[in-house]
């Protein structure tokens, strides 16, 4: 068997997120393999729907769910909403569970866990997605 990254290349190769200039010789920082897919997931969850002209469909319509109680509804909801995008939008993984952190639901901010396992390689990964139940202010 040769090199492991000659194994992994088919998980793709992109401009990281957000993206980076280094300098002008080397151009704009990439991202590969695991790291690919784990910033790709991020911008599917923070992408609203109609956002992206020539994919109107593409996202994840979390968005709708930020002034919502935090109760059994609206984690179903957005447990689905995030299954549907990742199902639909990133076909590189396959998605093994979705977890809630609601321990600090009364500043606002829900803790999304999304574990999965990469299609070809058997590599699980987790990332957790820092959802905002309420806007930023000053107070």
């Amino acid at each position: 068997m040769s090199d492991n990254k000659e194994i992994k290349s088919f998980l793709g190769t992109g401009w990281s997120f957000p993206p980076q200039f280094l300098d002008s010789t080397q151009g704009i920082r990439m991202s590969s393999d695991e790291e690919d897919i784990a910033e790709s997931i991020y911008i599917l969850l923070t992408t609203i729907p109609g956002e992206r002209i020539m994919m109107p469909e593409y996202g994840c319509d979390l968005h709708s769910q930020v002034f919502k109680n935090i109760d059994p509804n609206t984690l179903t909801t957005m447990e689905d909403l995030i299954a549907t995008a990742i199902l639909y939008f990133e076909p590189r993984v396959r998605l093994e569970s979705i977890d809630f952190d609601t321990s600090e639901q009364m500043e606002g901010k829900l803790s999304i866990s999304i574990t999965y396992e990469i299609k070809g390689v058997n590599s699980r990964r987790n990332m957790v997605y820092p959802f905002y139940m309420i806007e930023g202010t000053d107070l």
